[in-house]
């Protein structure tokens, strides 16, 4: 045989084994795909640069990302958040579908970049906002592009938004929230609950919004039906929302998600429903155009479903989840109280003691078991802890602060918590003054001022033209209250804040259980 025709016939060998080879490959593709033991699913939408690189390097882009991986991790580990970052954007460029650089990435962003920025003024974290918001959006637009039906990533926004932003750990949370309500108010209204308008399909917000912020209207009116009413304006509704959809996709790709992982994505979602719980509604403040997040009392029936169903859900936890459970309808019990929604607050003071008989709901008394104790001394027995003894000087102060919130309330139109304070203000005062006449010797402890005389100080001082409050708040409280106007009114000013820059603050504890640090 001439060179010439065994080059032909190698040649040809050589295109048959290529071509055998390429039907073995796209058969092992599916057989490993089928028993999921590889993500490499053809990119879809990627960019011209990102698609030639992962078909040029072909089985060698996982080599170089591995090592891109280990040299990112050693830079973590001596505080190079910044190379590290680069790293990670190079190795998701090599292995779009590799999910935890994603989480790495994402995480080094809002959690390790962004706190190596200060404040750029008092209370305003700009930079660091932008690296937090930079990390929401990897996830949300690039990794869940790339990696749409993947629980993790859904998982990991909801605890951004829920830990990150909800939070308190953060001392930029307060500015987190503002900016994040100024982003949503456009979409969701006022009120933060706007869904009419955002469903009309040729709506304009609610095409940037399923543009920009990938939620959809239809599946967010979904989830604030099922979990809701909630504030779309806040980080916890948001947390919700992705989890929500994370058990959708989980739904669609059963034989693709781990157990474990589906209860951690059901955590997030109930404990963000107690933030919400804690300070889920805004407080307008129309005298300094600022804001004060406090408890969202509508949700009280639906997180203490969702504790129901988590102890069900999750069986190695069930204790655990109970005793959260039972601290919730204590906080819930008392902020009902507060608000003077009594009837709801006896009902939730029923169940309590029908579903957790045998535990005593006041600290520090082993032998307050439901059965001992009412609705009203249960209220007075958490503001007691709060005074954290019964002196004299103590309970006054309590009381004259209680006072002064009512007061406060009225005046900003919050009608219901103005009843609620000035109650529990009076059960205070009657309780400690039993207390007071129940003892052999007066001496042990001094009585209270009358109740009247207590008021009369607080309003006094409210009231006061120097010292007190705000002349217009002090106009309404006169208003409310039927009282004669000033005779020295103040000229009018006109005030240049208004409520697209207004701030928030939060006089609500974050408290029940957070989710486990990482």
């Amino acid at each position: 045989m001439s060179a010439r025709a065994r080059k032909i016939l190698l040649l040809l060998l050589a295109a048959a084994l290529l071509a055998g080879s390429g039907r073995v490959q796209q058969s092992l593709n599916r057989d490993r795909d089928r028993l999921g033991l590889t993500r490499a699913a053809a990119l879809t939408g990627a960019p011209p640069l990102l698609a030639f690189t992962t078909v040029a390097l072909g089985g060698f882009r996982g080599l170089i990302s591995n090592y891109l991986w280990i040299r990112a991790n050693d830079l973590q580990l001596d505080d190079k958040y910044f190379e590290a970052a680069q790293l990670a954007d190079w190795i998701t460029a090599l292995e779009p579908h590799f999910t935890q650089v994603w989480l790495f990435q994402a995480w080094n962003m809002a959690y390790n970049i962004s706190v190596k920025f200060k404040e750029n003024s008092p209370g305003v974290y700009a930079d660091r906002w932008r690296w937090v918001e930079r990390g929401i959006e990897l996830l949300r637009d690039e990794g869940l592009r790339y990696n749409p039906n993947d629980v993790l990533i859904y998982r990991e926004l909801a605890w951004f938004f829920q830990h990150k932003m909800g939070q308190n750990l953060d001392d930029a949370n307060l500015y987190y929230k503002q900016q994040w309500a100024r982003e949503m108010t456009p979409f969701f209204g006022a009120n933060g609950t706007n869904f009419s308008e955002l469903l009309q399909p040729q709506n304009t917000n609610a095409v940037l919004l399923r543009e920009k912020y990938k939620i959809d209207p239809a599946f967010a009116e979904k989830v604030n039906a099922e979990w809701g009413p909630l504030d779309w304006r806040l980080p916890e509704t948001h947390a919700i929302y992705w989890g929500a959809l994370g058990l959708e996709k989980a739904k669609e790709n059963p034989d693709k998600v781990k157990a474990d992982d589906l209860i951690t994505v059901r955590r997030n979602i109930y404990q963000s429903m107690l933030q919400a719980f804690y300070h889920g509604r805004f407080i307008a403040n129309p005298f300094n155009k600022t804001y004060e997040l406090g408890p969202n009392l509508d949700l009280v029936p639906k997180v203490n479903d969702a504790y129901e169903t988590m102890m069900k859900e999750d069986t190695k936890n069930a204790s655990n989840i109970a005793t959260a459970h039972r601290n919730f309808l204590r906080s819930a019990i008392y902020f009902l109280y507060e608000d003077n929604r009594i009837a709801d607050a006896a009902k939730w003071f029923r169940y309590l003691g029908e579903k957790y008989p045998e535990k005593p709901i006041i600290d520090g008394d082993p032998n307050s078991f439901p059965q001992n104790v009412t609705l009203d001394q249960y209220a007075v027995a958490r503001v007691q802890e709060d005074i954290g003894d019964t002196s004299q000087e103590r309970t006054t102060a309590a009381i004259q602060g209680l006072l002064a919130r009512s007061y406060y309330d009225l005046a900003i139109g919050q009608d219901d918590r103005y009843a609620g304070f000035k109650l529990l203000a009076a059960r205070v005062y009657e309780h400690y003054q039993a207390e007071v006449s129940g003892m052999k010797s007066n001496l042990q402890r001094i009585g209270l001022p009358l109740f009247a005389d207590l008021n009369r100080a607080v309003l006094n001082q409210l009231l006061d033209p120097q010292q007190g409050a705000p002349y217009a708040m002090r106009a309404v409280i006169r208003t409310q209250l039927g009282m004669p106007g000033e005779t020295n009114v103040p000229p009018m000013t006109v005030s240049t804040n208004t409520p697209a820059a207004a701030t928030v603050s939060s006089n609500a504890p974050a408290a029940g259980p957070s989710g486990s640090a990482k």
